[in-house]
C-alpha cells in the first residue's frame, strides 16, 4: 500500500510491485527504484516521522526503512536490510541492522 499522503519525486520504478509500504509521512526523490516487499515507515505506530529517500537511490526486495532517517543520494540499500539510522550518500548498505558495505 502507498499511502496518497506520501511525497513522491518524478520517475518511482517499481519493478514487482507487490507488498510495498509507504507511509503517509515518506518522502522519496526523483529516480527512485523500490523493489518488492519493501516498507518505508514509522518506528511505532504511535511515534510520526518515515525516512526521506534522495534522489535515484535504489531499494531492493524486502527491506525495512523505519523512522524519521534520511536516506543520502545515489544509495543502494540491499535485500532484507534494516534501516533505522540516516544513511550517507553514496553507499551501499546491508545487514541486519544494516551497515555500510561499500561506497560507491
Amino acid at each position: 500500500m502507498i499511502s496518497p499522503n506520501a511525497k513522491i519525486g518524478k520517475n518511482l520504478h517499481l519493478p514487482h510491485p507487490i507488498g510495498i509500504v509507504i507511509s503517509e509521512d515518506a518522502c522519496l526523490g526523483d529516480d527512485v527504484t523500490v523493489y518488492q516487499n519493501v516498507t518505508l515507515g514509522r518506528k511505532t505506530a504511535d511515534c510520526m516521522g518515515a525516512p526521506i529517500i534522495d534522489n535515484n537511490v535504489i531499494i531492493y526486495a524486502g527491506a525495512v526503512i523505519l523512522g524519521s532517517i534520511k536516506i543520502g543520494a545515489g544509495s543502494v540499500i540491499g535485500a532484507n536490510a534494516v534501516v533505522t539510522r540516516d544513511v550517507p550518500p553514496g553507499v551501499i548498505l546491508a545487514g541486519i541492522p544494516a551497515r555500510i558495505i561499500s561506497r560507491i
